[in-house]
């Protein structure tokens, strides 16, 4: 079909032209039938002014313009002809029908021929000529094509995407906004203006990531990240609901694990070490004069010395890290979990990316965020209820106080098993857009949980003659259960995840399947590693001599004694992915000479431009040295776990009675480990202080965050908040919106993880929209990353359905590029996706365009390649819809 618009009303010289298309009728006089109208050759002024200017005699046939595809907003003020001749708004139905209005388009008698396409300024001519048909379309207002862009990790600025300073926002806010080129603001009023090049626009997004001071808090829930990222990573599946939910209920529980070894930390560190252990000594508390009112030598007895007192008192600590933990999730939860995508029906068989209320994870947060906060609270009541409902327990203790420990116990049970139902009880929802809240369950359930620690500060708080706080807390059992728990976890995740990928074999998986369970291993290992590592440092601290007081848990000072052995593990490696990178960039030597044969040789230039493809090839190793750190982790983590409850000694303790050699090492592991999460902790704050001051460290980490942040929180509440939940459907909304309200072409170009926010979008639209887009990719690790640690999302039936319902798509890659690379559909539906490998640089040695050395580009500045401008207009002229063929007439 044919599109073609009429003039606009105010132009006078052309509306005669436009709407004179017969003389007018006396009343009464029965107008003809339309078809015969629609079909009859004019002879009016109007088409003898039109036909001394095009030439042959001409007829006029019916165009019909769907207004689902052509809205009113496409051409505001034109005006359509129907068949009766009767003027209606652009977009509306004929007379009140409902039907589709049928367009007048002017076109000349004869024979059959194909068009050649001629474009003005204000208009566009279509004509044969010399003995073939000539069809003639007048178009007021010309198509308009749209280039939205999409920057990638680390991000950009609107003056740089789109290579102009003066640039305005044209929609969105401070923190995520859609910006053109102050010239282009009102292209679509100018269309004529852009006949030959696409109007830019930039989607600036990096504010999502490395926004306001506040983004350094971030680096506080790296664990949690992991463990999310887990959820995700999970073998594609056909037909296996159950396991894919049950897939899902252990990661969720596994992140749950992972907020009580946190809280559980800080209540080692603060009731444990210092309130129990440190204060209760004199010694300890004399260091430290800030223990001096919590001790009972150093206040003379005072009110704040009873042990129970002082630990109600310490548990603030660990109860101020569970309320910034729920501020910092509620607070991100109102910012981008709230924003609504655009509605659209489910697709059967479609890709879950384009589920409707896949990137509206709100309901489940809330539900997430309530039983977290419920279990983290419910670990600081649990650190103070123990010893305390412990002495009661003595043999002629109080019976009363007993019995309130008792009750306690029995409500803090039921709570805990409440919290643990409500993680099991619903995961995601993302066939439909849910906008329940279950609000009763998310407020009552923490705050439940708060009143009961009231209530448990104040059972301890009560005055107990005779009670004295010696050796540890029982930290031991607590951290060994977690530990057991975590791994059973991981465990029963990767025979799930097998039996997944065993069914539905997909060869470029990483670690054949296994990537979520080796990650949500690490993100545990993450979480004792840390704790284990603060407590023994904060221990080591208080008590500098190493005599006074017992310490940590031996469980945390054996997780920390394992670091060393890992990163020698780690550290062999890395040296033999050097060696291999190191003859890979000698082969490369020759590929490189090969692909600038006949120029003259630069020996070094060569070498420098081997050694970058080799570099960039280590990303193709990942799954390997994952494998290699997820292996030396659980081996070392449950030799740990065995060594602290056999001997129920410290390392250096339990090999003191072994040989010199294992006694050095042991002695050397455990320092070493203690000072090297002191070191790492003491970094950790360096940089978060220096990220809350200075917006390039900001920046720094929000790259980080890019990769790690693009999923929802479908696991733990208290990850970092997904931008995409807010990026994707911006992006929608507006492709969507532009493309039906102007009827125009667009093409999405999206560079690194631009790329993936652009293929999520298109996903999200309608099909008949997405018909009308196109999509170009450089630098894209839709398959190189994501295809194969998310290959239930981003797999290759999921890319290659992709392919098929987008207009067209072109991806462009260049072998120097770490992160980027070809995206390997092969379905054989329509051009092929990839291109050839871009070259980089783009002169090997001096030439007239290049009188300077070319850089080596890597992974930026895919624009300065002319292949890129040369797909994109191959993009656009592939989106140009077909001028169909004349009907045959009849003869005579």
């Amino acid at each position: 079909m044919e599109r073609a618009q009429e003039p606009t009303a105010d132009d006078p010289a052309e509306r005669p032209a436009a709407t004179e298309t017969e003389p007018a009728q006396p009343p009464g006089t029965p107008r003809p039938d339309p078809a015969e109208r629609l079909t009859a050759h004019r002879t009016g002024p109007a088409e003898q002014r039109l036909a001394e200017a095009t030439g042959p005699p001409m007829r006029l046939v019916a165009e019909t313009t769907d207004p689902a595809e052509r809205p009113a907003a496409e051409a505001p003020g034109l005006a359509e002809r129907t068949a009766a001749g009767t003027a209606v708004p652009a977009g509306r139905s004929a007379a009140g029908t409902g039907e589709p209005a049928e367009r007048l388009v002017v076109r000349t008698a004869g024979s059959a021929g194909r068009p050649v396409v001629g474009q003005g300024k204000g208009g566009s001519v279509r004509r044969l000529t010399g003995g073939r048909s000539e069809a003639v379309e007048r178009s007021a207002v010309p198509e308009i094509d749209l280039e939205l862009l999409v920057h990638g990790v680390g991000g950009s600025t609107p003056e740089k995407m789109l290579g102009d300073p003066r640039t305005v926002r044209i929609t969105g806010d401070d923190t995520a906004a859609v910006f053109r080129r102050a010239v282009d603001v009102d292209a679509e009023s100018r269309p004529g203006d852009y006949g030959d090049r696409p109007v830019p626009e930039a989607y600036v997004w990096c504010n999502l990531t490395s926004g306001n001071a506040s983004r350094a808090l971030w680096l506080l829930l790296l664990p949690f990240m992991v463990v999310n990222l887990a959820h995700w990573m999970r073998p594609a599946a056909q037909d296996r609901p159950r396991t894919v939910r049950f897939y899902g209920l252990l990661v969720r529980l596994a992140g749950l694990t992972l907020t009580v070894l946190l809280v559980a930390a800080a209540c080692e560190v603060a009731l444990d070490l210092a309130a129990w252990q440190c204060a209760g000594i004199t010694a300890c508390a004399r260091r430290h004069s800030w223990l001096d009112f919590l001790s009972p030598s150093g206040s003379a007895g005072g009110w704040w010395s009873a042990p129970g007192r002082r630990l109600a008192l310490a548990a603030l600590v660990p109860t101020a890290l569970t309320g910034l933990l729920w501020y910092l999730s509620h607070r991100t939860w109102s910012a981008y979990e709230s924003t609504r995508p655009l509605a659209h029906d489910a697709e059967p068989g479609h890709t879950s990316l384009g589920s409707p209320g896949f990137w509206y994870g709100r309901r489940l947060v809330a539900r997430l965020r309530a039983a977290h906060t419920t279990a983290g609270l419910l670990t600081v009541a649990a650190a103070v209820l123990a010893p305390a409902a412990a002495f009661d327990r003595r043999a002629g203790g109080p019976a009363v106080l007993d019995a309130a420990g008792w009750l306690l116990s029995a409500v803090l049970a039921a709570l805990a098993f409440a919290a643990v139902w409500v993680v099991c009880r619903r995961g995601r929802s993302e066939n439909l857009l849910d906008q329940e809240l279950d609000r009763r369950l998310v407020r009552r359930l923490p705050l439940g949980a708060l009143a009961l620690l009231v209530l448990v500060a104040l059972y301890a708080g009560w005055s107990r003659p005779g009670w004295r706080s010696v050796g540890r807390l029982a930290g031991d059992p607590a951290f060994g259960g977690l530990v057991l728990a975590q791994g059973v976890l991981v465990i029963v995740l990767g025979a799930v995840a097998h039996d997944l990928h065993r069914r539905l074999p997909d060869p470029r998986a990483a670690m054949r399947g296994l990537g979520g369970p080796a990650v949500a291993l690490l993100a545990c290992a993450l979480g004792g590693v840390i704790s284990g590592g603060v407590a023994q440092r904060v221990s080591d601290w208080l008590d500098g001599t190493g005599t006074s007081i017992a310490g940590p848990p031996v469980l945390l000072t054996w997780q920390a004694s394992a670091i060393p052995p890992v990163l020698v593990v780690l550290l062999a490696a890395v040296a033999w992915l050097s060696w291999r990178t190191s003859r890979l960039g000698h082969a490369e030597r020759a590929a490189v000479g090969l692909d600038h044969a006949g120029e003259p040789d630069d020996t070094a230039r060569t070498r420098r431009i081997a050694g970058v493809r080799a570099m960039a090839a280590l990303t193709d190793r990942t799954p390997l040295l994952v494998t290699v750190l997820c292996a030396a982790t659980l081996v070392l983590g449950a030799g740990a776990l065995v060594g602290a409850l056999a001997t129920g000694e410290t390392p250096d303790a339990a090999a003191d009675r072994t040989y010199a050699l294992v006694h050095g090492a042991a002695q050397a592991s455990q320092a070493l480990g203690s000072w090297l999460v002191g070191l790492g902790f003491i970094l950790f704050v360096t940089w978060g202080r220096r990220a809350y001051k200075d917006a390039a460290a900001r920046r720094t980490i929000g790259i980080l965050w890019d990769v790690g942040t693009f999923w929802p929180r479908a696991a733990h509440p208290f990850a970092p908040p997904c931008y995409a939940e807010r990026a994707v459907p911006d992006l929608t909304w507006r492709m969507d919106t532009w493309t039906r309200r102007t009827g125009g072409r667009l093409v999405i170009s999206g560079h690194s993880q631009g790329s993936v926010l652009a293929a999520a979008a298109a996903w999200q639209l309608t099909p008949s929209v997405r018909k009308r887009v196109a999509l170009l990719t450089y630098g894209s690790p839709l398959e190189r990353l994501y295809g194969r640690w998310f290959p239930a999302h981003f797999g290759p039936a999921e890319l290659g359905s992709l392919h098929r319902e987008v207009a067209c798509w072109r991806n462009l890659y260049r072998l120097t590029d770490p992160i980027g690379g070809p995206v390997r559909i092969a379905d054989g539906d329509g051009p092929a996706v990839d291109h050839t490998p871009l070259k980089d640089p783009l002169a090997y040695g001096r030439t007239p365009e290049h009188p300077l050395p070319a850089p080596i580009l890597g992974h930026s500045d895919y624009q300065a390649d002319p292949a890129f401008a040369e797909e994109r207009e191959r993009l656009l002229a592939r989106l140009r819809p077909e001028l169909p063929g004349q009907r045959p007439q009849p003869a005579g």
